[in-house]
């Protein structure tokens, strides 16, 4: 990698976009964590031989409890060079799972209303301050102190989008990525920065069933005339030929038609 593109200031969308209409692809790489590290980056050199030379990185801070910068110096090194050629950091939860360690009261009822995949539902504020706060000092001793955050399965609660003001200045959600207003209170906030639309398109699933069909829905959803196409990736798409494939052919049909912008540009920020 040449030395001009390791220092480079980021461009804003402005500079990047000749006319306020140009269409925009924005893609996010799910999941980065050491143990995933090999495969995210044979990810995000893939990308760039298409031509998305943008993309957000989403990182786990301490998957199993263990900082990353700890486990391996060699990710962050990365990390820090895909921010100087032009990519976003976003922290994504702190374990990215939920803590095994109780079967609250809250925690059940969170359950009990089909809130599964999330990290932080069922905790309350306290419970949420203290993972968000550990996940951004983690990362920032590490020397990647992110910009944003997206919660893990996109779950989030009252608790968190009102920790995120404090610190980031955007989150992702699964419809749209927003600006934090801070000094805002939680319903004004929401009024003051709806977004704009920008469903996440995805090729993860849980099910056989959802396997099957998710390439389709992605295809379907790179034909659609939105001003911004969201893809979301993940390093276990590798494992699957279809998803690949599918991803693949909406590259080919997308990546020279819109401008590559990472989620921070989306946000406006």
């Amino acid at each position: 990698m040449s030395n001009t593109a390791l220092t480079r200031p980021p461009a804003t969308l402005a500079e990047r976009s000749s006319s306020p209409q140009d269409r925009t692809l924005a893609v996010a790489l799910h999941g980065i964590e050491p143990a995933t590290f090999e495969r995210c980056a044979v990810i995000r050199d893939w990308l760039d031989d298409h031509g998305v030379d943008r993309v957000t990185l989403l990182v786990i801070p301490a998957r199993d409890l263990h900082p990353v910068g700890e486990r391996s110096p060699e990710m962050i090194e990365w990390l820090c060079e895909r921010r100087s050629a032009g990519d976003s950091i976003a922290q994504h939860g702190f374990q990215h799972v939920r803590p095994r360690t109780h079967g609250s009261a809250r925690r059940l009822l969170a359950c009990a209303h089909g809130q599964r995949g999330g990290e932080f539902v069922g905790l309350d504020g306290e419970e949420t301050r203290r993972a968000v706060h550990a996940g951004w000092r983690v990362l920032k001793l590490a020397g990647v102190e992110p910009d944003g955050f997206v919660a893990p399965a996109y779950a989030y609660t009252s608790a968190l989008r009102q920790e995120l003001t404090l610190r980031f200045r955007w989150w992702a959600g699964l419809l749209r990525v927003h600006r934090t207003l801070p000094g805002l209170d939680p319903r004004a906030r929401e009024q003051s920065d709806a977004g704009q639309l920008a469903p996440a398109w995805s090729l993860a699933a849980s099910g056989p069933i959802s396997r099957v069909c998710s390439p389709s829905l992605v295809r379907a959803g790179a034909l659609l005339p939105t001003s911004t196409l969201r893809l979301d990736l993940h390093p276990a798409d590798l494992r699957h030929t279809r998803h690949m494939l599918a991803l693949e052919w909406v590259l080919a049909r997308t990546a020279s038609r819109r401008t590559a912008i990472t989620y921070r540009e989306l946000a406006g920020v």
